[in-house]
């Protein structure tokens, strides 16, 4: 897989973790008896921080029920999950302040640590629409990337980190889809050359690893509880109803 040639030349060094992994229990997904009431109390999906851990949180603070995701920006399998299940999150949970969902990035690759970097230092406000556009064009910039030949990226390997990563948001248009959307250059560069904001990823990554035994992306846990066997949202939808009344 020439993504795989790409972080072999690029060189920087990250554990790697599977993307992914299917839901051998085959989880079914119950119909919600009756119809709820429309919901007008306080929209709660517009209410987003940065939590002490590092992640991004979409929801009311003390939320009864509290949904932690490890995903990456370049695993298709978070793509899809965003895609199925984004709307109804907000919508059905976070919105009435059932539930609140933090994503923590759990970086899989020199491209997925360079556009991580460029969305968190945007901060919290546009943190998940960035996320969200990102998987929604992730075939667009992923295909540009696995268009390099082998001899630029031989070039790109011998850059220093920082300068690589400008490099790698530049050959797959995401430098350009960043302006476009109200990131000028000289902000993408400062964010793909922040030592801390490096660190941080990294530490992220690290808890997620060691102390939530996280294996692969995405992840979940609902408050506090690895959910083993969910990667999509059939899975987690089934596990949230037996949670959120």
């Amino acid at each position: 897989m020439r993504k795989t040639l790409a972080i072999a030349a690029i060189g920087l060094v990250l554990v790697l973790t599977g993307c992914g992994k299917k839901d051998e229990g085959g989880n079914a997904t119950a119909k919600p008896a009756g119809v709820e009431a429309p919901y007008t109390g306080q929209d709660w999906s517009q209410t987003v921080v940065k939590t002490a851990d590092g992640g991004f949180r979409m929801g009311k603070a003390d939320a009864p029920v509290k949904l932690i995701e490890y995903a990456s920006l370049t695993c298709p399998h978070c793509r899809d999950f965003t895609k199925e299940a984004a709307a109804t999150l907000k919508e059905k949970y976070v919105r009435t302040g059932k539930l609140s969902w933090e994503y923590r990035n759990f970086v899989l690759n020199p491209l997925d640590l360079a556009a991580t970097l460029v969305v968190r230092c945007q901060g919290p406000d546009t943190f998940f629409p960035f996320a969200e556009q990102l998987y929604a064009t992730q075939a667009e910039w992923l295909g540009k990337f696995n268009s390099v030949d082998e001899k630029q990226l031989q070039a790109m390997g011998a850059l220093p980190q920082e300068q690589q990563r400008v490099k790698l948001i530049e050959v797959t248009g995401l430098d350009e889809f960043f302006k476009t959307h109200g990131v000028p250059a000289e902000r993408i560069n400062a964010c793909l050359t922040d030592k801390a904001g490096v660190d941080e990823v990294l530490k992220l990554m690290d808890h997620g690893q060691k102390e939530m035994k996280v294996d692969g992306t995405p992840s979940f846990f609902i408050d506090g509880e690895k959910q083993e066997g969910v990667y999509d949202w059939k899975g987690l939808e089934a596990a949230l109803r037996g949670r959120v009344s």
